[in-house]
């Protein structure tokens, strides 16, 4: 019979008493772990019938910190129902751990090269190489850092054990991948960084299904801020003539204008143009990646690589696809009527102003991506590191929360950065809508703009541009994670 849990500790006591039974490596005898086991299913099962479901499972881990990715428990609950009633009773929930631990124990000594026992930082970057995935001497110290409970610097059974019993990892592949993890969030602003790939996923498909997890997620984002990003269009190229006016109030306009659709004149262009900016991105990355590094694979970047070959390869990017950044300027200004659709746009464009009209504000914005990309990497890399330096002792992977609010914290430091440029080159790519009007450059613009309205007017419709931060990277990471399921990117 199980000894009552004490009050107040919960499973930082069980993991202690646990370890406190063990001398070295082996495990403990089947009864201790069994012991061991009840009172976690007892302490999971808040509705006593016996058994765990998934939101019995998913609200108990969660709770502690022990998950650090969305449906784990999901998958948790599929591997050990073998009766297939969608529940865990004890004896299913025991011999899933039972099972586990021993694909664990194989795991711990693939990795345990010199069979002493414990895994070292060399051990964690010379297995991650094995798989494909480089990383720095430095991160996997951070990685054997987020499992070293004793502070030995090296990982024994005990705490590679306890650090992966409750996540179903079935190799050492996906061991890798789950260090390596990282989400692609698209708000629609200038740059982010390609993530980085092994060349088995290249190979596998991985980074293709990967990427379009990603588009999907953008589409689905742009989508549902279109109206705050039209706003924000329109505040930074008639900005003063609305007399200071509210979000609210310039919503309202528009509708009066056009109609509710109007809310969402140019998203049409600016969804399209997802999918070749993302692939041309990528594959410019690739190429520049292993420029830097002269080799085939190219390895990992460090921070300030990641920063000079992402802002390469976004301005190779938006070189190619800068028409549509311009077709989309002027669909999203456009009045009822103007255009029936991209294809006129373009017409009139073509033929009123030439080829070089589709390049309009196109130095501001090439200039734009340095201080965005390069802010906005810096900040996202230090908070991430921060918050492991801090927390390191529960996870390797900063999980969700973490990093939706580096990302966001990160983005909006990039945009007050790059902003007077973003503004400056909307408004030139809208100088033809206004008839007569003279073509200005980039300079005379920034000196008109700061003589007439000072440092307020470079930072026109910036409200809704933040106002949409939020509800876009909330709804491109509930796409993204959906749509991975749906293409079989990751467990």
């Amino acid at each position: 019979m199980a000894e009552p849990r004490r009050p107040g500790t919960g499973w930082c006591w069980w993991w202690s008493r646990a370890r406190c039974q063990e001398n070295g490596p082996e495990p403990e005898t089947d009864p201790e772990r069994e012991r061991l086991w009840t009172e976690i299913f007892d302490q999971l099962d808040t509705n006593r019938d016996g058994r765990i479901d998934i939101n019995e499972l998913g609200a108990g881990l969660a709770a502690r910190g022990l998950l650090s990715r969305t449906s784990v428990e999901k998958q948790l609950v599929r591997e050990g129902d073998t009766n297939q009633d969608g529940q865990l009773d004890f004896e299913e929930f025991t011999h899933y751990l039972r099972t586990h631990e021993k694909r664990l124990r194989l795991m711990f000594s693939s990795l345990d090269r010199n069979n002493d026992g414990e895994i070292d930082a060399g051990e964690i970057q010379l297995s991650l190489h094995s798989v494909g995935v480089e990383v720095t001497l430095d991160e996997a110290n951070k990685i054997l850092q987020s499992m070293d409970k004793d502070g030995t610097m090296t990982i024994d059974w005990v705490e590679w054990r306890d650090h992966f019993l409750f996540n179903p990892l079935h190799s050492v592949e996906d061991i890798a991948l789950y260090w390596k993890r990282s989400v692609i969030l698209d708000i629609g602003e200038l740059l982010t960084v390609p993530d980085e790939f092994s060349e088995k996923e290249r190979k596998s498909g991985f980074v293709w299904r990967q990427l379009m997890a990603g588009a999907m997620a953008g589409t689905v984002s742009r989508t549902g801020t279109a109206p705050l990003d039209r706003l924000k269009v329109f505040l930074q190229v008639h900005g003063q003539s609305l007399d200071k006016g509210s979000v609210w109030k310039g919503l309202r306009m528009m509708v009066k204008e056009g109609g509710l659709r109007a809310l969402w004149r140019g998203n049409g262009i600016n969804v399209l143009k997802i999918a070749p900016e993302t692939a041309i991105k990528f594959l410019a990355y690739e190429q520049i990646k292993q420029l830097i590094h002269g080799s085939k694979d190219g390895g990992s970047l460090k921070v300030q690589e990641r920063f000079l070959a992402g802002s390469l390869a976004g301005a190779t990017a938006q070189t190619i696809i800068y028409p549509m950044e311009v077709l989309k300027t002027r669909l999203t200004l456009r009045k009822t009527g103007q255009y029936s659709g991209v294809l006129d746009c373009a017409r009139q464009i073509l033929q009123k102003e030439g080829v070089r009209a589709f390049y309009k504000g196109y130095i501001p914005n090439i200039l734009g991506i340095i201080p965005y990309a390069g802010i906005d990497l810096a900040v996202y890399e230090t908070l991430k590191n921060v918050w492991l330096q801090r927390h390191s002792s529960g996870s390797a992977d900063p999980g969700v929360f973490v990093l939706v609010g580096c990302g966001t914290v990160s983005s909006t430091c990039g945009q007050l950065a790059s902003y007077p440029l973003a503004l400056i080159r909307t408004r030139m790519q809208a100088q033809a809508t206004v008839k007569g009007a003279p073509q200005v450059s980039m300079l005379s613009l920034f000196r008109s703009i700061m003589a007439q309205e000072g440092v307020v007017g470079l930072y026109r419709g910036i409200a809704p541009n933040f106002l949409k931060v939020i509800p876009a990277v909330s709804i491109s990471y509930v796409v993204y994670e959906h749509m991975r399921k749906v293409l079989g990117v990751g467990k």
